[in-house]
């Protein structure tokens, strides 16, 4: 059970959020067969949501090298939990982090010129050189060394003696819309800076630039590693990009149960704001599970849920603990599980239709699933 789990006690109510780490293993080893290289599996953000400790074994038990967080936080729950394999630290931490991040054998990553002196210095001072991953920007925008800059970083890392660049990356803004020219331009520009790293005598082990969607999409993006992250949990990294259609299989079920059951008359409002009322004499049945829960309210009169192997609208709007179901003619009973997720009989609920019903994306989704909800893992 993951540590954000341990929040919370199983069993006190219905409500439960389950992963099965087999279809994490096979994810993982599906994109390494896909791609020929070697993957760094990204367990950020309590692993997508599915729990970073458990999702990270199971990466690793599938063949995974190297694990990704973006806290140094992150890294050390990974280590306080017995995992032993190299963890890449996504962003640069405070200076102030350093000392951990070390202790912790956590590999950084760096792009600004403070942060790199100061690692050279702590690899001084521990007479040992710090391995370090250089992220390169070449055209996010968002961190990483600006193409302006990124000839006199590449200068300062290779001058450095207490610096050992173990990788040279970059991160894809559009691997995600396989129409535009954005993907090729930015792996132009990091072919271009990996030629000048070697003319620096730079050479190193890991060369990465691709996510999910690069991994799937762009075989030039591959390199030495591939750095997925939604797709080892088996979720598109975008509507034009399904994970079903490269064989990758949902890790995550997202069930409760049925807690009151009430037939109603028909025109009978519901819910805060009434914005929802029965369209005729039926069943309504209520869930405990809401928006504090990660059930985005945006979802309200806009989503289905599986109630008996069948798709029954969610009605009304979501509250903090609890939202509605219409049931029209078929009765429900307190008891009967409620799948706001995964699938049920033959049926199936994709994290997919909930980031289009919200107009957001399956990343958003996943990650607000909150620490109230016990994770359960199998397999």
């Amino acid at each position: 059970m993951s540590s954000s789990a341990l929040r919370v006690r199983t069993g006190l109510r219905p409500t439960r959020l389950e992963v099965d780490l087999a279809a994490v293993r096979a994810n993982v080893g599906r994109l390494a067969a896909l791609a020929g290289v070697d993957v760094c599996a990204v367990v950020k953000a309590d692993g997508y949501g599915h729990g970073a400790v458990e999702v990270g074994r199971a990466a690793l038990e599938a063949g995974a090298r190297w694990l990704a967080v973006a806290l140094v936080e992150e890294g050390i729950e990974l280590r306080e939990a017995g995992i032993d394999a190299p963890v890449l630290v996504l962003s640069e931490p405070p200076v102030a982090a350093v000392p951990e991040l070390l202790q912790a054998r956590l590999t950084p990553t760096a792009y600004r010129e403070p942060f790199l002196a100061v690692l050279d210095a702590a690899g001084h001072e521990r007479g040992a050189p710090v391995g370090v991953h250089l992220k390169l920007d070449t055209g996010m925008a968002r961190v990483g060394v600006p193409p302006s800059d990124i000839t006199e970083r590449l200068g300062q890392a290779a001058a450095a003696r207490w610096l050992a660049v173990e990788g040279l990356l970059t991160h894809l803004a559009r691997a995600d819309e396989p129409e535009v020219a954005t993907t090729g331009q930015q792996l132009a520009a990091f072919g271009s800076a990996l030629d000048d790293a070697a003319g620096l005598g730079l050479h190193p082990q890991w060369r990465h630039a691709a996510n999910t969607a690069g991994a799937l999409l762009h075989p030039a993006s591959r390199y030495d590693l591939i750095r997925p992250g939604i797709g080892i949990y088996g979720l598109s990294p975008a509507a034009e990009v399904p994970a079903s259609d490269h064989g990758l299989v949902p890790a995550l079920r997202l069930v409760s149960e049925v807690s009151q059951a009430k037939w109603v008359p028909a025109g009978t409002p519901a819910s805060y704001g009434h914005r929802w009322r029965a369209p005729e004499d039926g069943w309504l049945a209520t869930v405990p599970i809401g928006y504090a829960d990660g059930v985005p309210r945006a979802l309200s009169n806009r989503a289905q849920v599986l109630l008996g192997g069948r798709r029954q609208p969610l009605v009304g709007s979501v509250t903090m603990d609890q939202l509605l179901v219409w049931c029209g003619d078929h009765e429900p009973a307190v008891g009967d599980a409620v799948v706001l997720l995964g699938p049920q009989g033959s049926q199936l609920i994709r994290v997919e239709e909930w980031a289009a019903a919200a107009d957001t994306i399956t990343y958003e989704i996943v990650t607000q699933l909150s620490a109230r909800l016990p994770r359960i893992h199998r397999g």
